[in-house]
Parts: structure tokens; C-alpha cells; sequence
């Protein structure tokens, strides 16, 4: 039987998740910054302990839950780094730290201009074959069957439902009907009597729907 390769291209992140694939390239670095400072003057406030430049994911959940009725428009943008320090640290560029992210990424939401005009969706690809190529390697390295990764791995899972329909868990549901004009493509995977219920594939659409408002707002 003949065969191929395949593999994730930059159209199809920007058609799955409506993620721009055009645009500044995303380059993370990290400085010699006083990160409580950088902390302060981005998100109003500091968190204890950041060593290292890094934080909790958690905490950020946590502290920036809810946005006051009478927030200035400061506060209103200190509230949406936190959620984009956080969406980009637990889903776009997820590692394997165990739900802790570096306050580089703060930086890059500190223009939200600039933010606007970064190609997000290829950097979220070129991030996820990083992680990838990474656990290959070390896999190789220990002869292991199995490795983690990080990186937006939902991504992976919706494109492999795109290609091989069949292993879509979509099939094993009695009476699912896989929607055929989503926007983006990728939430074409989530039954409809699931966008009622919270489970797994409704997670699904909460992370598609947080990455194309985050951009969007943007």
C-alpha cells in the first residue's frame, strides 16, 4: 500500500485555530531584568517568590480572576497580560515544568501593538516541533516507549482528527454530528450537545476559543 509523510503546516494552524501565520516573528529572550520590577509595572503587582523570573500559573489564575466593574483602564490591561501570561505559559508554549511560566513572555504582551502584529501561529508550531524533535531525542537516548512533551498539544490532537478522521473519539459518540462550518476549522470536532456540557471536548473548544480572542483583543 503506498504511503507518505505528513505533518502540521502553517495554513493549517491558521485554518484549525485562527492563529496568524504572517506577521513579527515571536523571538523570546530572556534578559537581565529585575523581574519583581518587570512584574510590578506590567501586573500592578509582584508575587513573592519568583526565582528565576519564573511564576505560577496558578497564581496568576488566582490573583487576576475577575476584573472589578470599576477597573481604570490600567488595571483592565494588567488583567489581560495576567491572561495572556497565562494562556501563553499553560497552552501555547506549555512545557513540562509542571504549570509555571517565565515572565519573558510578559514582555512580549507589554506593547499591545506589537503584540498585534506577531505571527502567533507560527510560533506556536515552530515551538511544538521543538518540543517534539526533544522528546524524540530523549527517548532515542533512554530507549524509552514514551515521552512528554510540551507545547500546544490539543493542536497536534485536532490535526490528526483533520487527516485521520477515524481516530477521532467523535466516533465512539452515539448520534455526534461533526460540524461542518466552524470558524475556526478546528472546532469542527466538537459535537454540539457538548458546547452544553463540560466535558473533555468542550475543553477543547475553550482553549481554540481563549487563542483566537486573545489575538483577536488584541
Amino acid at each position: 500500500m503506498p504511503f507518505g509523510e505528513v505533518t502540521i503546516t502553517l495554513e493549517e494552524v491558521a485554518t484549525l485555530t485562527g492563529l496568524a501565520i504572517d506577521g513579527d516573528a515571536v523571538i523570546v529572550d530572556i534578559p537581565d531584568e529585575d523581574w519583581s520590577a518587570v512584574c510590578l509595572r506590567l501586573l500592578g503587582q509582584a508575587h513573592t517568590d519568583l526565582g528565576g523570573g519564573v511564576i505560577r500559573i496558578t497564581w496568576l489564575r488566582e490573583t487576576f480572576d475577575e476584573l472589578p466593574l470599576s477597573a481604570s483602564p490600567e488595571t483592565t490591561e494588567q488583567f489581560a497580560r495576567a491572561y495572556a501570561l497565562s494562556l501563553m505559559g499553560g497552552v501555547l508554549f506549555s512545557d513540562r515544568s509542571g504549570g509555571s511560566v517565565h515572565l519573558q513572555y510578559l514582555l512580549l504582551v507589554e506593547d499591545w501593538r506589537r503584540a498585534g502584529r506577531f505571527a502567533w501561529g507560527a510560533a506556536v508550531l515552530s515551538y511544538l516541533y521543538r518540543e517534539m524533535g526533544r522528546s524524540a531525542l530523549q527517548m532515542t537516548a533512554s530507549s524509552s516507549l514514551g515521552g512528554d512533551f510540551g507545547g500546544w498539544s490539543a493542536l497536534l490532537m485536532i490535526w490528526t482528527w483533520e487527516r485521520f478522521p477515524h481516530t477521532s473519539p467523535l466516533h465512539a459518540v452515539t448520534g455526534a454530528q461533526i460540524t461542518q462550518d466552524a470558524v475556526p476549522r478546528g472546532l469542527r470536532w466538537l459535537p454540539a450537545h457538548t458546547r452544553q456540557h463540560g466535558d473533555k471536548f468542550y475543553l477543547y473548544k475553550l482553549w481554540f476559543d481563549e487563542c483566537t480572542t486573545f489575538v483577536v483583543s488584541i
